[in-house]
């Protein structure tokens, strides 16, 4: 037993003593890798039912959101789950980091509950308000019903490879995720289309081959990831620190599904090709985004360790590291959207409207993959020190007050307008980000000079207001500490 608590007690000490570049290069691929398989397969997913039936294609469409919603429930709870652990490990909290993965387990299956509940009882009226085509209400009923009851295995994966990272083991999580997709991929051919005396299920057999592969990853990652619910007292307190750790999170994923939505409607009134565009652009902007995401799991809980230990400058670092090379992958994605957007928009449509559109959308839109950096990426740092308010408002601010409105108001326009909003909201929020990480690092600098005990710099206990008078060491106080 003391054995196994040293290893991951060194497993997590790995993110305070290691180069932040070579812990980011080393556990960042396999995360960004596994993200890479669960696009493609995606897009895969849709391209066999695409083939099947185009209402098939409808169908997938219309229970996206929900499966978005999914994928927020469960990768923001395990986000907090493993914020919260890497903060303890650092403490040397090993059995609370326990407990702590142990609510989480309890957390999913909850929230699955509620979800499958929720979900069976609006489905029919919800399929009704996106779809006209009666084979493709049939087709989107059959599908979301299955991939919504049947979403446990994607619940209990999120919390639990969550778990594995929290000290730093990223492979476990990548070998589940990989085998998760590889089975979807090969179930989604044989129970669609059939073989032998396996007969052909259409858009249902899709929607089990989803559910298995899930289940599977979820199977991989238990080993090791499962560990015992604490008292219920317990639970109910780390629950509350899960949560607030997870909130920002789960916001952020909650809007990209409203702001999806919200375009969508926007869109339609110009042409159907326009919402293609559009569609066509997130699954494209993907392959290069993915960089930033698998940094984004990885920086999270290296900053949390080491802001818990009161190592803010590594914790800057690792910030600041993390979003260099995050820019430096994002040039690749401006090069490919603002010199080939033809090429890339025609891998998936031949239509010449689309081509139209879409050269002009992804040229403009591609302007803002640098801010973007910023953008995404300031609000995981707030949500690894445990600030979810200036996280949460980025991510509000982004997509909510920035985007949503902008592309509304320059829909009036004109279409070639819209697009403008994505550049305009990402400088929006990345200016407003880099002024509240400015203001942080200036409170961490305080700070470490008065841990550091440096005579000039002495820390008075509040008064009964909570402010700090002056000091009687070299007349010095914590606001003109703040002023230098």
């Amino acid at each position: 037993m003391s054995n196994k608590r040293a290893k991951i007690e060194n497993e997590a000490e790995f993110f305070g003593t290691e180069s932040v570049w070579k812990i980011l290069l080393k556990i960042s691929p396999p995360v960004m890798l596994s993200q890479l398989v669960l696009s493609l397969y995606n897009i895969v997913d849709s391209l066999f039912v695409g083939q099947y039936s185009g209402h098939g294609l409808t169908a997938l469409s219309v229970i996206y959101p929900l499966q978005l919603v999914i994928t927020a429930l469960a990768v923001g709870t395990g986000v907090g789950v493993n914020t919260y652990m890497s903060r303890l490990y650092a403490r040397g909290e090993v059995a609370k980091a326990k407990a702590t993965a142990g609510t989480g387990m309890v957390l999913a299956v909850l929230m699955w509950a509620i979800f499958a509940g929720v979900s069976a009882l609006i489905m029919k009226p919800y399929i009704r308000a996106m779809a006209n085509a009666p084979e493709a209400i049939e087709y989107a009923y059959q599908y979301g019903m299955v991939v919504c009851i049947g979403s446990l295995g994607t619940f209990l994966e999120g919390v639990w490879s969550k778990v594995h990272q929290s000290h730093g083991n990223m492979v476990v999580p990548m070998i589940a995720q990989l085998a998760g997709a590889g089975t979807n991929i090969l179930l989604d051919w044989l129970f669609i289309f059939g073989v032998g005396a396996l007969k052909p299920m259409g858009v249902l057999g899709a929607a089990i081959a989803t559910v298995t592969g899930q289940f599977l990853s979820a199977i991989i990652v238990c080993v090791k990831g499962v560990h015992k619910p604490p008292k219920f007292r317990d639970a109910v307190e780390l629950t509350k620190n899960i949560y607030n750790l997870a909130l920002p999170s789960i916001v952020m994923q909650m809007m990209y599904v409203v702001y999806i939505a919200v375009l969508n409607a926007i869109l339609t009134k110009f042409s159907d090709e326009a919402v293609t565009v559009l569609g066509l652009y997130y699954k494209l902007q993907t392959f290069f985004f993915i960089p930033m995401f698998g940094l984004q799991t990885c920086m999270v809980p290296l900053i949390s360790y080491n802001f818990a230990r009161h190592n803010f400058t590594r914790a800057k670092k690792v910030s600041n590291d993390a979003m260099i090379i995050t820019a430096i992958g994002m040039i690749a994605g401006i090069i490919c959207f603002e010199a080939f957007p033809k090429f890339f928009i025609g891998l998936f449509s031949k239509d010449e409207k689309v081509l139209e559109i879409g050269q002009t959308a992804f040229r403009i839109i591609g302007s803002s993959f640098l801010p973007a950096v910023f953008s995404l990426m300031l609000p995981m740092f707030f949500q690894a020190i445990g600030k979810s308010v200036p996280s949460i408002a980025l991510s509000i601010i982004r997509q909510v007050l920035g985007l949503m409105p902008l592309f509304y108001a320059f829909s009036f326009i004109g279409l070639d307008y819209t697009w403008i909003a994505f550049p305009v909201s990402e400088t929006i929020t990345t200016i407003i980000g880099l002024a509240l990480y400015a203001k942080q690092l200036k409170e961490w600098k305080v700070e470490e000079r008065l841990e550091e005990g440096t005579p000039e710099y002495v820390l008075e206990k509040p008064n009964i207001d909570g402010e700090y008078g002056e000091s009687d060491v070299a007349g010095k106080s914590l606001e003109s500490c703040k002023n230098e």
